[in-house]
């Protein structure tokens, strides 16, 4: 049997992060964290990473610079920006769950884009 597809987790808040990560590892989903878009990038470089949950305003790398990284270097990867900040309609490039959110609800975001993604590899 395959492994399940890895998602990278990022946020800076421990609590939503480990939270959420244990969630979705009880789903049966693979989940590495990162705090912030540094630690990020190295998991990036480390792993395959097929999906990306991230939190928006982020330090030292988040906000703007850390989508502008993911739209150049991880343009075919699915990402889902989670903020309390944020709305669909504020031109962030990437579907946005705003904080407070349901995980039940992400959880099925996520697997209907992990599952598109391994539809279209096959």
């Amino acid at each position: 049997m395959q492994p399940a597809p890895l998602i990278l987790l990022v946020d800076d808040d421990d609590g939503v992060r480990l939270t959420l990560r244990d969630y979705l590892e009880h789903k049966g989903h693979q989940v590495v964290v990162s705090s912030d878009g540094v630690g990020a990038i190295k998991l990036l470089l480390d792993h395959e990473i097929a999906l990306i949950l991230t939190d928006f305003r982020m330090e030292p790398l988040g906000g703007d610079y850390w989508i502008r990284f993911l739209r150049r270097f991880c343009p075919d990867l699915p990402v889902l920006v989670m903020s309390g900040l944020l709305d669909s309609e504020m031109g962030v490039p990437y579907e946005v769950f705003a904080k407070p959110f349901d995980y039940g609800d992400l959880e099925r975001r996520v697997r209907e884009l992990l599952g598109a993604g391994q539809s279209d590899g096959a």
